[in-house]
């Protein structure tokens, strides 16, 4: 056999070769139907912070005086920045006495007196500030 036969014979052989293959993959099962990372994720409940920022952006300029928007606003810089969440203090318990029934004006201190409001003033929070940048 000559060379020139010889490379048909090769080129025919990888051809019928193909085909094959061809035929074989066509034929199979559609297996990556069935693959994780083809499939649909399932719905997840929307984050309503996501939600609270659409709208914020929604009402433009307005947003900036809204007070919700600055909250909302505040914790996503709080979350983009992987800051802890700030942690509630509890509210401010009144002091006891340490002998609730002995007689106020047996305290020799505080004989001709008044009893002295013992809780501190209420805080009024103010209008938050818009962010400056």
């Amino acid at each position: 056999m000559d060379g020139k036969t010889l490379a048909r014979v090769g080129a025919i052989a990888f051809i019928a070769v193909a085909i094959t293959a061809t035929a074989i993959e066509m034929n199979r099962e559609d297996a990556s139907a069935d693959a994780p990372a083809t499939q649909g994720r399932p719905a997840t409940a929307p984050d309503p912070l996501a939600a609270e920022l659409l709208r914020c952006s929604e009402i433009g300029e307005a947003g900036t005086r809204d007070p919700n928007c600055l909250k909302a606003w505040a914790e996503n810089r709080r979350r983009f920045l992987g800051r802890p969440a700030p942690v509630s203090s509890p509210s401010p318990v009144a002091p006891t006495t340490l002998f609730p029934s002995a007689p106020t004006s047996a305290d020799p201190i505080h004989k001709d007196s008044a009893p002295a409001d013992v809780t501190g003033p209420a805080m009024q929070a103010g209008p938050a500030q818009p962010e400056v940048r």
